[in-house]
Protein backbone atom coordinates (compact mmCIF):
# COMPACT_ATOMS: atom_id res chain seq x y z
CA UNK A 1 0.00 0.00 0.00
CA UNK A 2 0.98 3.49 -0.76
CA UNK A 3 0.04 6.95 0.93
CA UNK A 4 -0.13 9.41 -1.25
CA UNK A 5 -1.66 13.34 0.06
CA UNK A 6 -3.80 11.36 2.16
CA UNK A 7 -5.29 9.26 -0.54
CA UNK A 8 -4.77 5.88 -0.23
CA UNK A 9 -3.96 3.95 -3.74
CA UNK A 10 -3.93 0.39 -3.84
CA UNK A 11 -1.55 -1.64 -5.21
CA UNK A 12 -2.40 -4.23 -6.70
CA UNK A 13 -1.14 -6.79 -9.61
CA UNK A 14 -3.01 -5.21 -12.62
CA UNK A 15 -5.51 -7.76 -14.55
CA UNK A 16 -3.91 -8.05 -18.56
CA UNK A 17 -6.49 -8.72 -20.80
CA UNK A 18 -6.78 -8.29 -25.14
CA UNK A 19 -9.70 -6.90 -26.42
CA UNK A 20 -11.03 -6.59 -30.59
CA UNK A 21 -14.41 -6.40 -32.30
CA UNK A 22 -15.67 -8.81 -34.83
CA UNK A 23 -16.62 -6.89 -37.96
CA UNK A 24 -20.98 -7.83 -37.17
CA UNK A 25 -19.89 -5.72 -33.74
CA UNK A 26 -19.19 -8.73 -30.76
CA UNK A 27 -17.10 -7.69 -28.73
CA UNK A 28 -14.43 -10.11 -27.32
CA UNK A 29 -11.89 -9.88 -24.48
CA UNK A 30 -9.35 -12.71 -23.57
CA UNK A 31 -7.20 -12.44 -20.32
CA UNK A 32 -4.69 -15.17 -19.98
CA UNK A 33 -3.66 -17.00 -16.82
CA UNK A 34 -2.38 -20.26 -17.13
CA UNK A 35 -1.91 -20.99 -13.48
CA UNK A 36 -4.76 -23.80 -13.45
CA UNK A 37 -6.19 -25.68 -16.14
CA UNK A 38 -9.55 -23.94 -16.13
CA UNK A 39 -11.31 -21.64 -18.37
CA UNK A 40 -14.33 -19.57 -17.56
CA UNK A 41 -16.21 -18.97 -20.66
CA UNK A 42 -18.92 -15.96 -21.26
CA UNK A 43 -21.52 -14.40 -23.28
CA UNK A 44 -23.08 -10.73 -21.31
CA UNK A 45 -26.06 -9.60 -23.52
CA UNK A 46 -26.79 -5.93 -23.02
CA UNK A 47 -30.71 -6.66 -22.48
CA UNK A 48 -32.01 -6.79 -18.82
CA UNK A 49 -35.79 -6.03 -17.70
CA UNK A 50 -35.73 -2.44 -17.98
CA UNK A 51 -35.56 -3.01 -22.44
CA UNK A 52 -39.09 -4.60 -22.14
CA UNK A 53 -42.19 -2.84 -22.60
CA UNK A 54 -44.56 -2.38 -19.52
CA UNK A 55 -47.16 -4.69 -20.57
CA UNK A 56 -44.42 -7.44 -21.10
CA UNK A 57 -42.48 -7.71 -18.61
CA UNK A 58 -40.18 -10.53 -17.40
CA UNK A 59 -39.02 -11.51 -20.81
CA UNK A 60 -35.35 -10.83 -19.93
CA UNK A 61 -35.51 -13.58 -17.46
CA UNK A 62 -37.60 -15.72 -18.76
CA UNK A 63 -34.84 -15.79 -22.07
CA UNK A 64 -32.06 -16.82 -19.07
CA UNK A 65 -34.32 -20.28 -18.95
CA UNK A 66 -35.32 -20.36 -22.71
CA UNK A 67 -31.26 -19.54 -23.97
CA UNK A 68 -30.17 -22.47 -22.15
CA UNK A 69 -32.92 -24.80 -23.61
CA UNK A 70 -32.52 -26.24 -27.05
CA UNK A 71 -31.00 -25.38 -30.10
CA UNK A 72 -30.52 -26.21 -33.73
CA UNK A 73 -27.65 -28.44 -32.70
CA UNK A 74 -28.58 -28.94 -28.68
CA UNK A 75 -31.03 -31.13 -27.95
CA UNK A 76 -32.61 -30.54 -24.46
CA UNK A 77 -30.85 -30.64 -21.48
CA UNK A 78 -27.83 -30.89 -23.82
CA UNK A 79 -26.13 -27.49 -22.40
CA UNK A 80 -26.06 -29.10 -18.52
CA UNK A 81 -25.09 -32.55 -20.28
CA UNK A 82 -21.93 -31.50 -21.93
CA UNK A 83 -20.13 -29.23 -18.95
CA UNK A 84 -20.83 -32.10 -16.55
CA UNK A 85 -19.31 -34.55 -18.34
CA UNK A 86 -16.39 -32.30 -19.28
CA UNK A 87 -16.25 -32.06 -15.35
CA UNK A 88 -17.33 -28.33 -16.21
CA UNK A 89 -20.02 -26.17 -14.07
CA UNK A 90 -22.29 -23.41 -15.92
CA UNK A 91 -24.75 -20.85 -14.83
CA UNK A 92 -26.66 -18.08 -16.02
CA UNK A 93 -28.02 -14.66 -14.43
CA UNK A 94 -30.64 -11.54 -15.14
CA UNK A 95 -30.28 -8.19 -13.86
CA UNK A 96 -31.83 -5.02 -14.68
CA UNK A 97 -29.51 -4.35 -18.01
CA UNK A 98 -27.86 -7.14 -18.81
CA UNK A 99 -27.82 -11.16 -19.20
CA UNK A 100 -25.30 -13.54 -18.44
CA UNK A 101 -24.09 -16.84 -18.83
CA UNK A 102 -20.77 -18.81 -18.62
CA UNK A 103 -19.45 -21.87 -18.28
CA UNK A 104 -15.95 -23.13 -16.35
CA UNK A 105 -13.98 -25.77 -17.96
CA UNK A 106 -10.88 -27.76 -18.10
CA UNK A 107 -9.29 -25.55 -20.79
CA UNK A 108 -8.79 -28.21 -23.31
CA UNK A 109 -12.67 -27.78 -23.48
CA UNK A 110 -12.35 -24.15 -24.95
CA UNK A 111 -13.30 -24.83 -28.30
CA UNK A 112 -16.46 -26.62 -26.84
CA UNK A 113 -17.71 -23.76 -24.76
CA UNK A 114 -17.56 -21.53 -27.22
CA UNK A 115 -19.58 -23.67 -30.22
CA UNK A 116 -22.01 -23.65 -27.11
CA UNK A 117 -22.43 -19.92 -26.40
CA UNK A 118 -22.23 -19.50 -30.57
CA UNK A 119 -25.50 -22.10 -30.51
CA UNK A 120 -27.16 -20.03 -27.98
CA UNK A 121 -26.39 -16.99 -30.22
CA UNK A 122 -27.32 -17.87 -33.61
CA UNK A 123 -29.55 -21.19 -33.34
CA UNK A 124 -31.62 -20.73 -30.17
CA UNK A 125 -34.71 -22.39 -30.26
CA UNK A 126 -38.00 -20.59 -29.88
CA UNK A 127 -41.40 -22.92 -30.26
CA UNK A 128 -44.28 -24.16 -28.03
CA UNK A 129 -42.96 -26.36 -25.98
CA UNK A 130 -39.97 -24.78 -25.43
CA UNK A 131 -42.17 -21.49 -24.18
CA UNK A 132 -44.79 -23.67 -22.38
CA UNK A 133 -42.18 -26.04 -20.57
CA UNK A 134 -39.98 -22.50 -19.52
CA UNK A 135 -43.07 -20.82 -18.63
CA UNK A 136 -43.81 -23.38 -15.70
CA UNK A 137 -40.41 -23.23 -14.39
CA UNK A 138 -40.37 -19.41 -14.40
CA UNK A 139 -43.44 -19.30 -12.43
CA UNK A 140 -42.32 -21.95 -10.26
CA UNK A 141 -39.27 -19.90 -9.39
CA UNK A 142 -41.29 -16.89 -8.53
CA UNK A 143 -43.54 -18.92 -5.93
CA UNK A 144 -40.18 -20.65 -4.45
CA UNK A 145 -38.13 -16.94 -4.45
CA UNK A 146 -40.87 -14.42 -4.09
CA UNK A 147 -43.90 -15.88 -3.20
CA UNK A 148 -43.32 -17.78 -0.51
CA UNK A 149 -40.27 -16.15 0.62
CA UNK A 150 -40.78 -13.95 4.12
CA UNK A 151 -40.16 -10.15 2.64
CA UNK A 152 -40.08 -11.96 -0.65
CA UNK A 153 -41.59 -8.85 -2.63
CA UNK A 154 -39.84 -5.92 -0.96
CA UNK A 155 -37.79 -5.13 -3.68
CA UNK A 156 -40.98 -5.08 -5.84
CA UNK A 157 -42.56 -3.29 -3.79
CA UNK A 158 -39.74 -0.36 -3.10
CA UNK A 159 -39.58 -0.55 -7.10
CA UNK A 160 -42.84 0.39 -8.15
CA UNK A 161 -43.17 3.49 -5.50
CA UNK A 162 -39.87 4.68 -6.37
CA UNK A 163 -40.00 4.87 -10.21
CA UNK A 164 -43.15 6.68 -11.63
CA UNK A 165 -41.14 6.80 -15.37
CA UNK A 166 -38.48 4.00 -15.79
CA UNK A 167 -38.59 0.39 -16.65
CA UNK A 168 -36.51 -0.08 -13.52
CA UNK A 169 -39.85 -0.08 -11.71
CA UNK A 170 -40.98 -3.35 -12.44
CA UNK A 171 -38.75 -6.43 -10.48
CA UNK A 172 -36.79 -8.44 -12.86
CA UNK A 173 -39.09 -11.81 -13.20
CA UNK A 174 -41.45 -9.88 -14.21
CA UNK A 175 -45.44 -10.32 -14.67
CA UNK A 176 -46.37 -13.99 -14.85
CA UNK A 177 -49.75 -12.59 -16.22
CA UNK A 178 -47.44 -11.04 -19.06
CA UNK A 179 -45.68 -14.17 -20.05
CA UNK A 180 -48.74 -16.04 -19.89
CA UNK A 181 -50.50 -13.74 -22.90
CA UNK A 182 -47.46 -13.41 -24.56
CA UNK A 183 -47.18 -15.20 -27.87
CA UNK A 184 -44.46 -17.13 -29.67
CA UNK A 185 -43.71 -14.37 -32.17
CA UNK A 186 -43.28 -11.81 -29.12
CA UNK A 187 -40.56 -14.31 -27.44
CA UNK A 188 -39.31 -14.67 -31.55
CA UNK A 189 -39.17 -10.94 -31.87
CA UNK A 190 -37.36 -10.52 -28.35
CA UNK A 191 -34.89 -12.93 -29.40
CA UNK A 192 -34.38 -11.58 -32.58
CA UNK A 193 -33.68 -8.09 -31.20
CA UNK A 194 -31.45 -8.62 -28.58
CA UNK A 195 -29.46 -12.36 -29.17
CA UNK A 196 -27.38 -10.53 -31.46
CA UNK A 197 -23.49 -9.97 -31.87
CA UNK A 198 -23.68 -6.61 -31.86
CA UNK A 199 -25.37 -6.71 -28.47
CA UNK A 200 -22.76 -8.83 -26.80
CA UNK A 201 -19.39 -9.12 -25.30
CA UNK A 202 -17.66 -12.48 -25.30
CA UNK A 203 -15.05 -12.81 -22.14
CA UNK A 204 -13.25 -15.32 -21.53
CA UNK A 205 -10.41 -15.98 -18.80
CA UNK A 206 -8.23 -18.48 -17.69
CA UNK A 207 -5.34 -21.06 -18.93
CA UNK A 208 -5.58 -19.87 -22.46
CA UNK A 209 -3.26 -19.13 -25.70
CA UNK A 210 -4.14 -15.57 -26.45
CA UNK A 211 -4.01 -16.11 -30.46
CA UNK A 212 -5.60 -19.80 -30.20
CA UNK A 213 -8.68 -18.31 -28.46
CA UNK A 214 -9.24 -15.67 -30.73
CA UNK A 215 -8.66 -17.73 -33.76
CA UNK A 216 -11.58 -20.12 -32.40
CA UNK A 217 -13.76 -17.13 -31.67
CA UNK A 218 -13.44 -15.94 -34.88
CA UNK A 219 -14.16 -19.06 -36.07
CA UNK A 220 -17.52 -19.50 -34.39
CA UNK A 221 -18.81 -16.07 -34.19
CA UNK A 222 -17.38 -14.48 -37.71
CA UNK A 223 -20.40 -15.38 -39.46
CA UNK A 224 -23.31 -14.57 -37.60
CA UNK A 225 -25.20 -11.75 -38.67
CA UNK A 226 -25.81 -8.27 -36.62
CA UNK A 227 -28.73 -7.21 -35.53
CA UNK A 228 -30.69 -4.83 -37.22
CA UNK A 229 -32.65 -2.92 -34.81
CA UNK A 230 -31.76 -2.82 -31.12
CA UNK A 231 -34.26 -1.31 -29.21
CA UNK A 232 -32.55 1.13 -26.52
CA UNK A 233 -33.84 2.69 -23.15
CA UNK A 234 -33.98 6.50 -23.30
CA UNK A 235 -36.12 7.36 -20.03
CA UNK A 236 -35.62 9.61 -17.83
CA UNK A 237 -36.53 9.23 -14.35
CA UNK A 238 -38.53 12.81 -12.96
CA UNK A 239 -37.15 14.13 -9.97
CA UNK A 240 -38.90 13.04 -7.04
CA UNK A 241 -39.63 15.86 -4.54
CA UNK A 242 -41.74 14.57 -1.74
CA UNK A 243 -41.35 11.47 0.56
CA UNK A 244 -43.54 8.81 -0.42
CA UNK A 245 -44.83 6.60 2.74
CA UNK A 246 -46.69 3.46 2.62
CA UNK A 247 -47.55 0.24 4.46
CA UNK A 248 -47.22 -3.26 3.28
CA UNK A 249 -49.16 -6.23 4.75
CA UNK A 250 -47.56 -9.22 4.37
CA UNK A 251 -47.46 -13.47 5.61
CA UNK A 252 -44.45 -12.13 8.30
CA UNK A 253 -44.11 -12.67 11.87
CA UNK A 254 -42.22 -9.49 12.17
CA UNK A 255 -42.36 -6.15 11.08
CA UNK A 256 -39.41 -3.97 8.89
CA UNK A 257 -38.61 -1.09 7.88
CA UNK A 258 -37.41 0.13 4.64
CA UNK A 259 -35.75 3.64 3.18
CA UNK A 260 -35.15 3.95 -0.23
CA UNK A 261 -33.61 6.94 -1.46
CA UNK A 262 -32.68 7.95 -5.18
CA UNK A 263 -28.77 7.56 -6.01
CA UNK A 264 -26.62 8.44 -9.40
CA UNK A 265 -25.91 5.66 -11.59
CA UNK A 266 -23.19 2.88 -10.92
CA UNK A 267 -19.27 4.94 -12.24
CA UNK A 268 -19.96 8.05 -10.99
CA UNK A 269 -17.97 9.41 -8.02
CA UNK A 270 -20.83 9.91 -5.59
CA UNK A 271 -21.85 6.13 -6.45
CA UNK A 272 -18.79 5.79 -5.33
CA UNK A 273 -18.95 7.39 -1.51
CA UNK A 274 -22.66 6.14 -1.23
CA UNK A 275 -21.37 2.73 -1.67
CA UNK A 276 -19.10 3.28 0.66
CA UNK A 277 -21.51 4.72 2.73
CA UNK A 278 -23.72 1.45 2.94
CA UNK A 279 -20.67 -0.32 3.84
CA UNK A 280 -20.40 1.98 7.06
CA UNK A 281 -24.23 1.71 7.94
CA UNK A 282 -24.74 -1.86 7.73
CA UNK A 283 -21.79 -3.96 6.36
CA UNK A 284 -20.99 -6.62 9.16
CA UNK A 285 -21.56 -7.11 12.32
CA UNK A 286 -19.41 -3.61 13.49
CA UNK A 287 -21.38 -2.08 11.05
CA UNK A 288 -23.05 1.20 12.69
CA UNK A 289 -27.08 -0.15 12.27
CA UNK A 290 -26.01 -3.34 13.53
CA UNK A 291 -24.05 -2.12 16.55
CA UNK A 292 -26.82 0.48 17.52
CA UNK A 293 -30.18 -0.96 16.44
CA UNK A 294 -29.53 -4.53 16.96
CA UNK A 295 -26.69 -4.78 19.75
CA UNK A 296 -26.86 -2.00 21.72
CA UNK A 297 -30.65 -1.42 21.59
CA UNK A 298 -31.75 -4.56 20.32
CA UNK A 299 -34.37 -2.73 18.44
CA UNK A 300 -34.11 -5.50 15.38
CA UNK A 301 -32.75 -9.04 14.44
CA UNK A 302 -31.36 -7.51 11.21
CA UNK A 303 -30.31 -4.65 9.54
CA UNK A 304 -28.82 -4.03 5.81
CA UNK A 305 -28.14 -1.18 3.81
CA UNK A 306 -27.59 -2.08 -0.38
CA UNK A 307 -26.53 -0.04 -3.02
CA UNK A 308 -28.12 -0.97 -6.56
CA UNK A 309 -25.41 -0.24 -8.85
CA UNK A 310 -27.50 0.07 -12.13
CA UNK A 311 -26.88 1.64 -15.24
CA UNK A 312 -29.10 4.03 -14.69
CA UNK A 313 -29.35 6.09 -11.80
CA UNK A 314 -30.57 3.40 -9.12
CA UNK A 315 -30.95 3.07 -5.45
CA UNK A 316 -29.79 3.25 -1.77
CA UNK A 317 -31.75 0.59 0.03
CA UNK A 318 -31.03 0.42 3.53
CA UNK A 319 -33.70 -1.96 6.15
CA UNK A 320 -34.41 -3.02 9.67
CA UNK A 321 -36.19 -6.31 10.68
CA UNK A 322 -37.76 -5.25 13.74
CA UNK A 323 -36.90 -7.63 16.92
CA UNK A 324 -39.91 -9.37 18.63
CA UNK A 325 -42.39 -7.19 20.24
CA UNK A 326 -40.69 -3.55 18.59
CA UNK A 327 -43.00 -0.94 16.99
CA UNK A 328 -42.10 -0.17 13.57
CA UNK A 329 -41.91 3.64 14.51
CA UNK A 330 -39.45 3.29 17.24
CA UNK A 331 -36.94 1.33 14.90
CA UNK A 332 -37.30 3.86 12.25
CA UNK A 333 -36.45 6.79 14.64
CA UNK A 334 -33.17 4.59 15.84
CA UNK A 335 -32.69 4.26 11.94
CA UNK A 336 -32.99 7.96 11.14
CA UNK A 337 -30.96 8.43 14.22
CA UNK A 338 -27.67 6.01 11.92
CA UNK A 339 -28.56 8.98 9.02
CA UNK A 340 -28.51 11.45 10.78
CA UNK A 341 -25.30 11.08 12.35
CA UNK A 342 -23.59 10.47 8.78
CA UNK A 343 -25.03 13.91 7.52
CA UNK A 344 -23.95 15.69 10.42
CA UNK A 345 -20.87 14.13 12.04
CA UNK A 346 -17.63 13.20 10.25
CA UNK A 347 -16.70 9.54 10.19
CA UNK A 348 -13.72 8.45 12.67
CA UNK A 349 -10.39 8.31 11.01
CA UNK A 350 -10.32 5.06 12.55
CA UNK A 351 -14.23 3.96 10.69
CA UNK A 352 -12.52 5.39 7.64
CA UNK A 353 -9.78 3.11 7.33
CA UNK A 354 -11.61 -0.02 7.90
CA UNK A 355 -14.60 0.38 5.57
CA UNK A 356 -11.50 1.00 2.70
CA UNK A 357 -9.32 -2.26 4.22
CA UNK A 358 -13.28 -3.92 3.91
CA UNK A 359 -13.74 -2.49 -0.18
CA UNK A 360 -10.31 -3.51 -1.04
CA UNK A 361 -10.86 -6.94 0.19
CA UNK A 362 -14.36 -6.81 -1.19
CA UNK A 363 -12.89 -5.69 -4.80
CA UNK A 364 -9.51 -8.43 -4.91
CA UNK A 365 -11.62 -11.51 -3.66
CA UNK A 366 -14.20 -10.65 -6.31
CA UNK A 367 -11.41 -11.04 -8.95
CA UNK A 368 -9.60 -13.60 -7.04
CA UNK A 369 -10.78 -15.97 -9.66
CA UNK A 370 -10.75 -16.58 -13.29
CA UNK A 371 -14.79 -16.57 -13.39
CA UNK A 372 -14.90 -13.18 -11.13
CA UNK A 373 -12.67 -12.18 -13.53
CA UNK A 374 -14.24 -12.91 -17.11
CA UNK A 375 -17.69 -11.92 -15.62
CA UNK A 376 -16.07 -8.13 -14.70
CA UNK A 377 -14.15 -7.87 -17.72
CA UNK A 378 -17.68 -8.14 -19.52
CA UNK A 379 -20.00 -5.83 -16.71
CA UNK A 380 -17.43 -2.78 -17.26
CA UNK A 381 -17.19 -3.36 -21.11
CA UNK A 382 -20.71 -3.27 -21.54
CA UNK A 383 -22.14 -1.06 -18.47
CA UNK A 384 -19.54 1.44 -18.43
CA UNK A 385 -17.66 1.21 -21.50
CA UNK A 386 -14.38 0.68 -19.55
CA UNK A 387 -12.73 -2.42 -19.62
CA UNK A 388 -9.67 -1.44 -17.71
CA UNK A 389 -11.88 -0.07 -14.98
CA UNK A 390 -11.02 -3.60 -13.73
CA UNK A 391 -8.01 -1.78 -12.88
CA UNK A 392 -8.52 1.17 -11.62
CA UNK A 393 -11.80 0.89 -10.09
CA UNK A 394 -10.83 0.32 -6.83
CA UNK A 395 -8.87 3.21 -6.89
CA UNK A 396 -11.99 5.43 -7.63
CA UNK A 397 -13.33 3.96 -4.44
CA UNK A 398 -10.39 4.52 -2.36
CA UNK A 399 -10.06 8.15 -3.28
CA UNK A 400 -13.63 9.05 -1.67
CA UNK A 401 -12.74 11.14 0.96
CA UNK A 402 -14.43 11.32 4.68
CA UNK A 403 -15.74 14.81 3.53
CA UNK A 404 -17.77 12.89 0.30
CA UNK A 405 -19.55 10.64 2.64
CA UNK A 406 -20.56 13.80 4.56
CA UNK A 407 -21.65 15.33 1.54
CA UNK A 408 -23.50 12.27 -0.14
CA UNK A 409 -25.34 12.09 2.53
CA UNK A 410 -26.69 15.03 2.87
CA UNK A 411 -27.52 15.49 -0.61
CA UNK A 412 -29.03 11.92 -1.53
CA UNK A 413 -30.36 10.72 1.85
CA UNK A 414 -33.05 13.34 1.92
CA UNK A 415 -36.94 12.78 3.06
CA UNK A 416 -38.44 14.18 -0.06
CA UNK A 417 -35.64 11.78 -2.19
CA UNK A 418 -36.95 8.45 -0.30
CA UNK A 419 -39.77 6.11 -0.03
CA UNK A 420 -40.40 4.77 3.23
CA UNK A 421 -42.47 1.32 3.90
CA UNK A 422 -43.61 -0.02 7.19
CA UNK A 423 -43.89 -3.85 6.31
CA UNK A 424 -46.53 -6.13 8.64
CA UNK A 425 -47.65 -9.26 9.19
CA UNK A 426 -51.06 -9.72 7.60
CA UNK A 427 -52.53 -10.53 11.33
CA UNK A 428 -51.49 -6.51 12.13
CA UNK A 429 -54.50 -5.82 9.88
Amino acid sequence: MLFLCNTLIAQVNNISFKEFDLDNGLHVILHQDNSTPIVSVSTMYHVGSKNEEPDKTGFAHFFEHVASRRTKNIPVGGFTEYVSQAGGARNASTNFDRTYYYEILPSNYLEMGLWMESERMLNMIVDSTVVETQREVVKEEKRLRVDNQPYGKLLEEILNRSYKDHPYRWPVIGSMAHLDAASIQDFIDFRDMYYVPNNAVISIAGDIDLNTAESVVRKYFSDIPAGEAIRRVNVVESPQTKEIRDIVYDNVQLPAVIFAYHMPPAGTDDFYALSMLTTLLADGASSRMNKAIVDKKQLAIASAAIPLPLEDPGLFVAFGIANLGINVDDLEMAMQEEIDKVKNEFISDQEFQKIRNQIENDFISSNSMVAGIAESLAEYYLIYQDTNLINTELNKYLAVTRDDIKRVANKYLTNENRVVLHWLPDSSQ
